[in-house]
């Protein structure tokens, strides 16, 4: 699945990164990337208005791809554009909640989903994968009799019972 995230309109939304932070698009990048790892068959374009000076136009991850709307156009008129293009709409989604944007998708067939609850997800904490969760090994229980017949097999004599 392809996700196409607007970038700042999900960043407003965020708990944990502020509009206001200078590395903003490099925080929600990296949290996407985090996201995409859990999700292994999920790639995402994410697209921000344009570039802060100082700071690179591409901060690409594995599987996360980041566009900055360039002047004349904005960060909205991009995701439109992008939406428009979409040949296979049911292998896409939009994270948005501008009503332009999801009005767009919509009528191109693209299902949206809600800034609010995407954030919502992408903090979530990380589960542990169940492979990694090991169980305890229990030892099992052997019967005294079977215990001292091992013992005698060795060599070694049976406790006696005091």
């Amino acid at each position: 699945m392809h996700y196409i995230v607007d970038g700042h309109n999900l960043i407003g939304h965020s708990r944990t990164i502020q509009l206001a932070d200078p590395d903003d698009e490099a925080q929600l990048t990296d949290a996407l990337h985090r996201w995409v790892l859990r999700n292994k068959r999920a790639r995402v374009t994410v697209v921000f208005d344009g570039g802060v000076y100082g700071h690179p136009l591409r901060l690409e991850r594995p599987n996360v791809r980041t566009v900055f709307a360039r002047s004349p156009q904005d960060a909205d008129t991009r995701l439109i554009a992008l939406i428009q293009a979409i040949a296979e709409p049911g292998a896409f989604r939009i994270v948005t909640s501008d009503r332009v944007v999801a009005a767009a998708a919509k009528a191109h067939g693209v299902q949206v989903i809600d800034s609010a609850q995407f954030a919502a997800e992408l903090e979530q904490p990380v589960k542990p994968r169940r492979d990694a969760v090991r169980k305890r090994r229990t030892e099992p229980k052997l019967p005294r009799s079977e215990v001292e017949d091992w013992l005698r097999l060795f060599g070694a004599e049976p406790p006696t019972a005091d």
